[in-house]
Protein backbone atom coordinates (compact mmCIF):
# COMPACT_ATOMS: atom_id res chain seq x y z
CA UNK A 1 0.00 0.00 0.00
CA UNK A 2 3.00 1.92 1.09
CA UNK A 3 4.59 2.09 -2.64
CA UNK A 4 1.25 2.40 -4.87
CA UNK A 5 0.63 5.56 -2.29
CA UNK A 6 4.49 6.84 -3.37
CA UNK A 7 3.80 6.02 -7.16
CA UNK A 8 0.56 7.68 -7.24
CA UNK A 9 2.17 10.64 -5.47
CA UNK A 10 5.42 10.67 -7.74
CA UNK A 11 2.76 10.41 -10.85
CA UNK A 12 1.27 14.13 -9.55
CA UNK A 13 4.12 15.36 -8.97
CA UNK A 14 5.41 15.09 -12.11
CA UNK A 15 2.52 16.08 -13.80
CA UNK A 16 2.18 19.22 -11.88
CA UNK A 17 6.31 20.07 -12.85
CA UNK A 18 8.15 17.68 -15.41
CA UNK A 19 10.55 20.18 -15.29
CA UNK A 20 12.10 19.58 -11.71
CA UNK A 21 12.92 16.04 -10.32
CA UNK A 22 11.20 15.28 -7.20
CA UNK A 23 14.46 15.97 -5.00
CA UNK A 24 14.71 19.07 -6.38
CA UNK A 25 10.70 20.16 -5.94
CA UNK A 26 10.24 22.99 -3.34
CA UNK A 27 6.80 23.84 -3.56
CA UNK A 28 4.52 20.73 -1.95
CA UNK A 29 1.08 21.56 -3.28
CA UNK A 30 0.15 18.41 -1.82
CA UNK A 31 -0.20 19.30 1.85
CA UNK A 32 -1.93 22.15 3.72
CA UNK A 33 -0.23 25.56 3.13
CA UNK A 34 0.50 27.38 5.66
CA UNK A 35 2.04 30.90 6.17
CA UNK A 36 5.31 29.01 7.54
CA UNK A 37 5.53 26.76 4.45
CA UNK A 38 5.10 29.35 2.33
CA UNK A 39 8.25 31.73 3.87
CA UNK A 40 10.45 29.09 3.80
CA UNK A 41 9.86 28.06 -0.18
CA UNK A 42 10.29 31.79 -0.79
CA UNK A 43 13.69 31.86 1.04
CA UNK A 44 14.62 28.30 -0.69
CA UNK A 45 13.66 29.05 -4.27
CA UNK A 46 15.26 32.32 -3.69
CA UNK A 47 18.56 30.64 -3.08
CA UNK A 48 18.27 28.59 -5.61
CA UNK A 49 17.03 30.73 -8.13
CA UNK A 50 19.77 33.89 -6.98
CA UNK A 51 19.54 37.05 -9.38
CA UNK A 52 16.64 35.21 -11.70
CA UNK A 53 13.98 36.05 -8.45
CA UNK A 54 13.36 38.99 -6.60
CA UNK A 55 12.02 38.81 -3.32
CA UNK A 56 10.18 42.25 -1.79
CA UNK A 57 8.50 42.44 1.49
CA UNK A 58 5.29 45.20 1.04
CA UNK A 59 4.04 45.23 4.68
CA UNK A 60 2.54 43.79 7.25
CA UNK A 61 -0.48 42.08 8.36
CA UNK A 62 -2.41 43.09 11.36
CA UNK A 63 -1.33 40.93 13.33
CA UNK A 64 2.66 41.54 12.06
CA UNK A 65 3.10 38.93 9.90
CA UNK A 66 5.02 39.88 6.65
CA UNK A 67 3.13 40.17 3.19
CA UNK A 68 5.60 38.54 0.15
CA UNK A 69 5.82 39.41 -3.32
CA UNK A 70 8.06 37.94 -5.78
CA UNK A 71 9.50 38.27 -8.98
CA UNK A 72 10.37 36.73 -12.40
CA UNK A 73 11.86 38.56 -15.43
CA UNK A 74 13.73 41.92 -15.84
CA UNK A 75 10.82 43.69 -18.07
CA UNK A 76 10.79 46.76 -16.85
CA UNK A 77 6.76 46.65 -17.27
CA UNK A 78 4.84 43.75 -15.61
CA UNK A 79 1.68 41.56 -14.49
CA UNK A 80 0.51 40.66 -11.38
CA UNK A 81 -1.02 37.08 -9.89
CA UNK A 82 -2.29 37.54 -6.53
CA UNK A 83 -3.30 34.77 -4.13
CA UNK A 84 -4.80 34.23 -0.26
CA UNK A 85 -7.11 37.19 -0.15
CA UNK A 86 -9.77 35.03 1.93
CA UNK A 87 -8.29 32.67 5.19
CA UNK A 88 -10.32 29.57 3.75
CA UNK A 89 -9.04 30.08 -0.21
CA UNK A 90 -5.31 29.04 0.96
CA UNK A 91 -5.54 26.85 -2.17
CA UNK A 92 -4.99 29.59 -4.44
CA UNK A 93 -1.16 30.51 -2.27
CA UNK A 94 -0.43 26.45 -3.14
CA UNK A 95 -1.05 27.12 -6.91
CA UNK A 96 0.63 31.09 -7.10
CA UNK A 97 3.12 29.33 -5.69
CA UNK A 98 3.44 26.36 -7.41
CA UNK A 99 2.93 28.85 -10.37
CA UNK A 100 5.60 31.28 -9.27
CA UNK A 101 8.38 27.92 -8.83
CA UNK A 102 7.36 25.93 -12.49
CA UNK A 103 7.96 29.61 -14.07
CA UNK A 104 11.09 30.05 -12.79
CA UNK A 105 12.72 26.86 -13.75
CA UNK A 106 11.68 27.71 -17.44
CA UNK A 107 12.94 31.06 -17.08
CA UNK A 108 16.43 30.45 -15.60
CA UNK A 109 16.66 26.94 -17.45
CA UNK A 110 16.03 28.60 -21.27
CA UNK A 111 12.72 26.48 -22.00
CA UNK A 112 9.23 27.23 -23.12
CA UNK A 113 6.68 28.31 -20.80
CA UNK A 114 3.62 26.18 -22.42
CA UNK A 115 4.23 27.07 -25.76
CA UNK A 116 5.66 30.63 -24.69
CA UNK A 117 9.28 31.59 -25.18
CA UNK A 118 10.02 32.11 -21.62
CA UNK A 119 12.57 34.84 -22.46
CA UNK A 120 9.19 36.88 -22.82
CA UNK A 121 9.77 38.08 -19.46
CA UNK A 122 12.57 39.51 -20.07
CA UNK A 123 10.02 42.28 -22.09
CA UNK A 124 6.98 42.07 -19.53
CA UNK A 125 7.78 40.56 -15.89
CA UNK A 126 5.67 38.97 -13.36
CA UNK A 127 5.17 40.03 -10.06
CA UNK A 128 3.53 36.80 -7.40
CA UNK A 129 2.00 38.47 -4.16
CA UNK A 130 0.97 34.81 -2.85
CA UNK A 131 -0.81 35.16 0.59
CA UNK A 132 -2.71 38.51 1.40
CA UNK A 133 -3.65 37.66 4.17
CA UNK A 134 -1.34 35.59 6.26
CA UNK A 135 -3.44 36.27 9.37
CA UNK A 136 -6.96 34.93 8.24
CA UNK A 137 -5.20 31.65 6.59
CA UNK A 138 -3.83 30.78 10.07
CA UNK A 139 -6.94 31.18 11.71
CA UNK A 140 -8.61 28.84 9.42
CA UNK A 141 -5.76 26.68 9.43
CA UNK A 142 -4.82 26.37 13.00
CA UNK A 143 -7.01 28.06 15.18
CA UNK A 144 -6.51 31.48 16.93
CA UNK A 145 -3.97 29.91 19.27
CA UNK A 146 -1.15 32.31 18.21
CA UNK A 147 -2.78 35.57 18.87
CA UNK A 148 -3.22 37.51 21.99
CA UNK A 149 -5.36 36.65 24.44
CA UNK A 150 -7.44 39.78 24.95
CA UNK A 151 -8.00 39.20 20.79
CA UNK A 152 -9.35 34.96 21.00
CA UNK A 153 -12.25 36.34 23.04
CA UNK A 154 -13.62 38.70 20.50
CA UNK A 155 -12.79 36.53 17.01
CA UNK A 156 -14.79 33.45 19.02
CA UNK A 157 -17.69 36.49 18.81
CA UNK A 158 -17.17 36.74 15.27
CA UNK A 159 -17.29 33.70 14.38
CA UNK A 160 -20.53 33.21 15.99
CA UNK A 161 -19.43 31.88 19.49
CA UNK A 162 -18.06 28.57 17.52
CA UNK A 163 -14.32 27.02 17.90
CA UNK A 164 -14.52 25.93 14.64
CA UNK A 165 -12.27 28.29 12.44
CA UNK A 166 -12.66 26.15 9.07
CA UNK A 167 -15.02 28.58 7.35
CA UNK A 168 -13.23 31.72 8.23
CA UNK A 169 -12.51 34.32 5.38
CA UNK A 170 -11.93 37.89 6.70
CA UNK A 171 -8.42 38.76 8.20
CA UNK A 172 -7.74 39.12 11.76
CA UNK A 173 -9.87 41.88 12.54
CA UNK A 174 -12.50 40.36 10.85
CA UNK A 175 -12.46 42.26 7.75
CA UNK A 176 -13.51 41.02 4.04
CA UNK A 177 -10.22 42.10 2.29
CA UNK A 178 -11.99 41.55 -0.98
CA UNK A 179 -15.05 44.11 0.05
CA UNK A 180 -12.10 46.29 0.87
CA UNK A 181 -10.79 48.14 -2.13
CA UNK A 182 -12.32 51.72 -2.71
CA UNK A 183 -14.04 51.12 -6.06
CA UNK A 184 -17.72 50.78 -5.40
CA UNK A 185 -16.89 50.32 -1.81
CA UNK A 186 -20.11 52.49 -0.55
CA UNK A 187 -22.32 50.90 -3.34
CA UNK A 188 -21.67 47.19 -1.29
CA UNK A 189 -25.05 46.52 0.46
CA UNK A 190 -24.04 45.17 3.71
CA UNK A 191 -24.86 41.22 5.05
CA UNK A 192 -23.24 42.15 8.48
CA UNK A 193 -22.49 45.68 9.83
CA UNK A 194 -19.96 44.36 12.83
CA UNK A 195 -16.30 42.37 12.19
CA UNK A 196 -17.53 38.92 11.45
CA UNK A 197 -15.67 35.42 9.58
CA UNK A 198 -17.13 36.06 6.23
CA UNK A 199 -18.51 39.58 4.67
CA UNK A 200 -18.10 42.66 6.67
CA UNK A 201 -16.45 44.95 4.45
CA UNK A 202 -15.03 47.67 7.15
CA UNK A 203 -15.72 51.39 8.66
CA UNK A 204 -14.43 52.59 5.29
CA UNK A 205 -12.34 51.49 2.86
CA UNK A 206 -8.70 50.45 2.87
CA UNK A 207 -8.91 50.44 6.38
CA UNK A 208 -7.58 46.93 6.55
CA UNK A 209 -3.49 46.93 6.64
CA UNK A 210 -3.26 44.56 3.83
CA UNK A 211 -5.35 45.84 1.67
CA UNK A 212 -3.29 49.39 1.92
CA UNK A 213 -0.03 47.34 1.14
CA UNK A 214 -1.38 45.70 -1.76
CA UNK A 215 -2.88 49.09 -3.25
CA UNK A 216 0.47 51.12 -2.15
CA UNK A 217 2.71 47.94 -4.17
CA UNK A 218 0.40 47.90 -7.01
CA UNK A 219 0.58 51.72 -7.43
CA UNK A 220 4.21 51.19 -7.30
CA UNK A 221 4.24 48.56 -9.94
CA UNK A 222 1.45 49.99 -12.13
CA UNK A 223 0.78 46.74 -13.51
CA UNK A 224 -0.45 45.93 -17.41
CA UNK A 225 -2.53 43.60 -16.43
CA UNK A 226 -3.69 41.38 -12.97
CA UNK A 227 -5.00 38.00 -11.56
CA UNK A 228 -6.56 37.74 -8.33
CA UNK A 229 -7.58 33.97 -7.41
CA UNK A 230 -10.05 33.05 -5.13
CA UNK A 231 -12.24 29.92 -4.80
CA UNK A 232 -14.64 28.22 -5.53
CA UNK A 233 -17.01 27.59 -8.47
CA UNK A 234 -15.07 27.54 -11.17
CA UNK A 235 -16.18 30.71 -12.38
CA UNK A 236 -14.00 33.62 -14.08
CA UNK A 237 -15.40 37.27 -12.85
CA UNK A 238 -13.67 40.41 -15.28
CA UNK A 239 -15.64 43.10 -15.60
CA UNK A 240 -16.64 45.98 -13.46
CA UNK A 241 -17.86 49.06 -15.32
CA UNK A 242 -15.24 48.67 -17.78
CA UNK A 243 -14.48 51.62 -20.19
CA UNK A 244 -16.49 50.97 -22.88
CA UNK A 245 -13.61 51.83 -25.24
CA UNK A 246 -11.92 48.98 -23.96
CA UNK A 247 -14.84 46.39 -23.25
CA UNK A 248 -13.94 44.48 -26.50
CA UNK A 249 -10.48 43.82 -25.73
CA UNK A 250 -10.78 42.61 -21.84
CA UNK A 251 -13.77 40.52 -23.11
CA UNK A 252 -11.80 38.33 -26.10
CA UNK A 253 -9.12 37.83 -23.39
CA UNK A 254 -11.88 36.80 -20.66
CA UNK A 255 -13.39 34.72 -23.62
CA UNK A 256 -9.66 32.79 -23.94
CA UNK A 257 -8.88 32.67 -20.35
CA UNK A 258 -12.51 30.97 -20.07
CA UNK A 259 -11.47 28.64 -22.62
CA UNK A 260 -8.41 27.60 -21.18
CA UNK A 261 -9.43 26.69 -17.54
CA UNK A 262 -12.81 25.99 -18.64
CA UNK A 263 -14.25 28.37 -15.95
CA UNK A 264 -17.59 30.00 -17.49
CA UNK A 265 -17.63 33.47 -17.72
CA UNK A 266 -19.88 35.72 -14.85
CA UNK A 267 -22.99 37.90 -16.08
CA UNK A 268 -21.57 41.49 -15.32
CA UNK A 269 -24.66 42.96 -14.49
CA UNK A 270 -25.32 40.33 -12.06
CA UNK A 271 -21.33 40.46 -10.02
CA UNK A 272 -20.45 44.12 -10.53
CA UNK A 273 -20.94 44.98 -7.13
CA UNK A 274 -17.54 46.38 -5.97
CA UNK A 275 -14.68 46.27 -3.25
CA UNK A 276 -12.66 43.71 -4.51
CA UNK A 277 -9.46 44.05 -6.02
CA UNK A 278 -9.69 43.45 -9.75
CA UNK A 279 -12.58 46.06 -9.41
CA UNK A 280 -10.08 48.53 -8.22
CA UNK A 281 -7.99 47.71 -10.31
CA UNK A 282 -10.08 48.37 -13.84
CA UNK A 283 -11.46 51.65 -12.26
CA UNK A 284 -7.61 52.87 -11.31
CA UNK A 285 -5.63 51.38 -14.58
CA UNK A 286 -8.04 50.77 -17.09
CA UNK A 287 -6.54 47.37 -17.29
CA UNK A 288 -7.17 44.27 -18.17
CA UNK A 289 -8.01 42.26 -14.31
CA UNK A 290 -9.10 38.97 -13.86
CA UNK A 291 -10.92 37.03 -11.15
CA UNK A 292 -10.87 33.46 -11.51
CA UNK A 293 -12.66 31.11 -8.68
CA UNK A 294 -10.63 27.92 -8.60
CA UNK A 295 -12.29 24.88 -7.79
CA UNK A 296 -15.75 22.79 -7.65
CA UNK A 297 -18.13 24.83 -5.42
CA UNK A 298 -17.68 24.49 -2.01
CA UNK A 299 -19.64 26.20 0.77
CA UNK A 300 -17.88 27.83 3.71
CA UNK A 301 -14.73 25.83 4.01
CA UNK A 302 -11.47 25.47 1.94
CA UNK A 303 -11.08 23.39 -1.18
CA UNK A 304 -9.76 20.25 -0.63
CA UNK A 305 -6.60 19.42 -1.51
CA UNK A 306 -7.75 16.63 -4.13
CA UNK A 307 -8.85 18.81 -6.19
CA UNK A 308 -5.09 20.63 -6.85
CA UNK A 309 -4.00 18.92 -9.72
CA UNK A 310 -6.86 19.45 -11.53
CA UNK A 311 -6.91 22.92 -10.77
CA UNK A 312 -2.99 23.25 -12.07
CA UNK A 313 -4.19 21.81 -15.13
CA UNK A 314 -6.83 24.39 -15.76
CA UNK A 315 -4.17 27.92 -14.77
CA UNK A 316 -1.28 26.59 -15.40
CA UNK A 317 -0.73 28.97 -18.85
CA UNK A 318 -2.98 31.78 -17.31
CA UNK A 319 -0.02 33.66 -16.10
CA UNK A 320 2.37 33.27 -19.69
CA UNK A 321 -0.37 33.65 -21.95
CA UNK A 322 -1.13 37.23 -20.22
CA UNK A 323 2.53 38.29 -20.27
CA UNK A 324 2.38 37.54 -24.30
CA UNK A 325 -0.96 39.69 -24.02
CA UNK A 326 0.60 42.55 -22.26
CA UNK A 327 3.18 42.94 -24.34
CA UNK A 328 1.42 42.38 -27.84
CA UNK A 329 -1.36 45.05 -26.51
CA UNK A 330 0.45 47.78 -24.63
CA UNK A 331 4.51 47.17 -25.76
CA UNK A 332 4.28 46.04 -29.61
CA UNK A 333 0.69 47.35 -30.29
CA UNK A 334 -0.32 50.46 -32.38
CA UNK A 335 -3.94 51.78 -31.46
CA UNK A 336 -5.46 49.39 -34.24
CA UNK A 337 -4.17 46.56 -32.05
CA UNK A 338 -4.80 47.88 -28.86
CA UNK A 339 -8.73 46.40 -29.11
CA UNK A 340 -7.24 43.14 -30.17
CA UNK A 341 -6.57 40.08 -28.06
CA UNK A 342 -6.02 37.09 -30.27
Amino acid sequence: MKRWKAIVLLFIFVQINPLISEAEQIVNAQEWYTYDRMREDLRLLKRKYKEDMQIKLIGKSEFGQNIWAAKIGEGKENIIILGGHHGREWLTTSLVMTKLEYYLEAYTSGQDIFGYNSQILDDVSIWFVPMVNPDGIRIQQEGIGFLPKHHQTRLIHMNENSMDFDRWKANGMGIDLNRQYPAGWGNIKEKTAAPSFQYYKGKYPLQAKEVQAVVHFTKELEPLMAVTYHSSGRVLYWYFKNNQAVVKRDKKLADHLSRLTGYELDQPEEHAVGGGFSDWFVSEFNRPSFTPEISYFVEDTNPPISVFQEEWKRNKKVGIYLVAKAKYLFLDSNESKMNEAE
